[in-house]
């Protein structure tokens, strides 16, 4: 096929990417969409230039069949079950003498955000994806190495050598790991390359140990949750402010701040809480406007406990949103304020919002909740975040099986020794 031909067609695709970037959402036309129609495109061009036979099968368990002729002068037999199978099996063919044969793993990588992009509404997944490219892979072999020398030999070596470099643990390698998985399925999903090297790659490197924090710095235990509780009640009585409520009601709730301070009345159903949007942060713009989804894109739903409505019985209606104040939504910043100001005039180590979270999983966990179920009403993705949200609560409880413990240990030795 001509250079110029693919240049041409590739030119195009681009073109429609950056256009996809400025046209609003209700009128973009979905990317994958725009890929079939440059795939078609690379088809047709195929069909005219390909100067092979293509044959179509002589009964219906036959395939479609054609030959194509190396560089090196080898000729090949290649087959598929339909026509266009067999035509995507010769655009890598082909397209490799020309775009991919100049193209690096970071042109690959630039192209693959652009496309990711226009698959997701969060600018912040996003920015994480440039920040660990920057961080992981802007400093290693892979960055200038051209994408047809990429094999799965020299992506496990290079991986290898981010993780012991870095001293990554997992879940940082998983985060890292997230832009290489996009980039390849892209690439195979292009024609770019015919297999995706990161199908046979080990990771043989030990991820560095994770060891996991304190109870007393990551949830409010009973007594703390006790002097909040009366520090919120005596604000409230001097400002009347929301902002104290909300912070107690989300005990109840262990929701995201974000999705906190975009609860709406309209969310209310019976005794039931719709979660179906949240407040987040524009990285690029440093600025904070309300998006009609959660952030694992997905509805989710809690029940209201009584003393959850009861709190709600008590919130003045100034508007659509539940907690407002002068007639405007509160913000993660007046609920950070307040638990600020608590830890100064309390004494007690400084939580966040975030904990008051963890407080809720750890609460349903020592309440034999299976966990699991914890996991869909968080919005988890997988058991292994939801497990790193427990702890216990009870810190008297918790000594108090430490002691039975050595007690048993000590009872043992000595009859043992005896």
């Amino acid at each position: 096929m001509s250079n110029v031909i693919m240049s041409d067609i590739n030119s195009k695709l681009n073109e429609t990417r950056n256009l996809l970037a400025y046209l609003p959402e209700s009128i973009i036309m979905t990317l994958d969409s725009v890929l079939e129609v440059a795939m078609t495109n690379k088809r047709e061009q195929i069909r005219k230039q390909h100067p092979y036979t293509i044959t179509a099968p002589s009964n219906e368990n036959g395939r479609w069949q054609t030959s194509y002729r190396q560089s090196n002068g080898k000729r090949i037999n290649l087959k598929a079950s339909t026509e266009e199978a067999l035509l995507d099996k010769l655009i890598p063919l082909y397209f490799s003498e020309s775009q991919v044969k100049k193209m690096t793993f970071n042109d690959l990588y630039k192209e693959w955000l652009n496309y990711k992009k226009t698959k997701v509404n969060s600018q912040n997944t996003i920015k994480r994806h440039e920040q660990h490219y920057a961080k992981y892979f802007e400093s290693s072999k892979l960055h200038n190495c051209k994408v047809k020398d990429i094999n799965d030999l020299l992506l496990e070596k290079e991986c290898n050598s981010i993780i012991q470099k870095f001293n990554l643990s997992r879940k940082e390698w998983v985060n890292a790991k997230t832009i290489l998985i996009g980039m390849f399925k892209y690439a195979v999903r292009m024609r770019y390359l015919t297999e995706n090297p990161l199908d046979n790659i080990d990771f043989i490197k030990k991820f560095k140990q994770v060891i996991k924090k304190p109870a007393k710095t990551q949830v409010f235990n009973t007594d703390e949750v006790v002097d909040l509780f009366n520090y919120l009640d005596a604000k409230y009585n001097e400002t009347e402010n929301s902002a104290t409520i909300a912070i107690k009601l989300n005990f109840y709730l262990g929701l995201r701040v974000g999705e906190l301070v975009s609860l709406k009345w309209s969310d209310i159903n019976d005794n039931f809480l719709h979660v179906v949007r949240q407040e987040v942060k524009d990285h690029y713009t440093n600025s904070r406007k309300i998006v009609e989804h959660t952030k694992g894109y997905s509805e989710r739903i809690v029940e209201l406990v009584p003393d959850a409505l009861n709190l709600l019985q008590n919130i003045e209606h100034q508007g659509e949103y539940i907690f407002m104040r002068d007639g405007k939504r509160i913000t993660p910043n007046q609920i950070a304020y307040l638990l600020r100001a608590f830890s100064k005039e309390s004494g007690n180590i400084m939580k966040s919002s975030h904990k008051i979270r963890k407080t809720y999983v750890s609460r349903l966990a020592e309440s034999n909740y299976s966990v699991d179920l914890i996991r869909e009403e968080m919005g988890h993705k997988d058991l292994e975040t939801t497990y790193g949200y427990i702890y216990s609560t009870q810190t008297e409880k918790y000594s108090s099986t430490l002691k039975k413990a050595s007690l048993k240990y000590e009872m043992s030795t000595t009859v043992y020794k005896q």
